[in-house]
């Protein structure tokens, strides 16, 4: 008889067979990634790897997952905090700890591309892609509803709208980031520009 193995064992092994695909990903892009690739830099065989993922495609999903519900349950955690502002927690979102533009992109992202564009026609990766696209326009979207119910943020313009204005910024850079240099795309000025835009439209003072 096998020795039971503990919950928090299998939530501690997935955890390091994600955190090791990640790498894998950021080094190779997510085509040219193989299940091998993942199995090698987590140190784990065949077996312990299909174990928590049957596929590539679903060992990325689950770390698409991961980031976003991260994400979402940090936001729904802020937006109870009545004394934030809105505004403080829109530029976190956007730019991470630091709240400000630089040059820097999620190194995942040019994976992220690959995985969506790659399955553009695959009916199941299209179906996640909208969900995870809708999750991530309800993300700015609260935020951004909660600042105009507030009164810190203008009215004027329907916060979905500019939800998805942002999110469409964001993967524009993203594009950007995966096929020219740094220098060319000029990431942190785009998005300084961006910023004082939406500072403007949101009624930010």
């Amino acid at each position: 008889m096998s020795p039971k193995v503990s919950e928090e064992h299998i939530k501690q092994r997935r955890a390091k067979i994600l955190e090791a695909a990640i790498q894998v990903f950021i080094e190779n892009g997510y085509e040219r990634t193989t299940m091998k690739h993942v199995m090698d830099a987590a140190n784990v065989s065949r077996g312990g790897l299909y174990q928590y993922f049957s596929n590539k495609e679903d060992l990325y999903e689950a770390i698409l997952e991961e980031n976003l519900s991260r994400r979402i349950l940090e936001t729904k955690e802020l937006l109870k905090e009545k004394n934030n502002s809105y505004w403080d927690l829109l530029l976190l979102r956007l730019f991470g700890e630091d709240r400000e533009p630089d040059d820097k992109m999620d190194p995942l992202a040019p994976s992220n591309l690959e995985f969506f564009i790659t399955g553009r026609n695959d009916k199941r990766r299209r179906k996640y892609g909208k969900e995870r696209y809708n999750y991530g326009i309800k993300l700015y979207t609260d935020i951004i509803r909660a600042g105009q119910e507030s009164g810190e943020f203008s009215n004027v313009h329907d916060s979905n709208i500019l939800a998805r204005t942002i999110v469409t910024f964001i993967d524009g850079l993203a594009l950007g980031h995966a096929i020219l240099p740094t220098e060319d795309l000029k990431m942190k000025e785009q998005s300084m520009l961006f910023v004082e835009n939406l500072k403007i439209t949101l009624g930010v003072k």
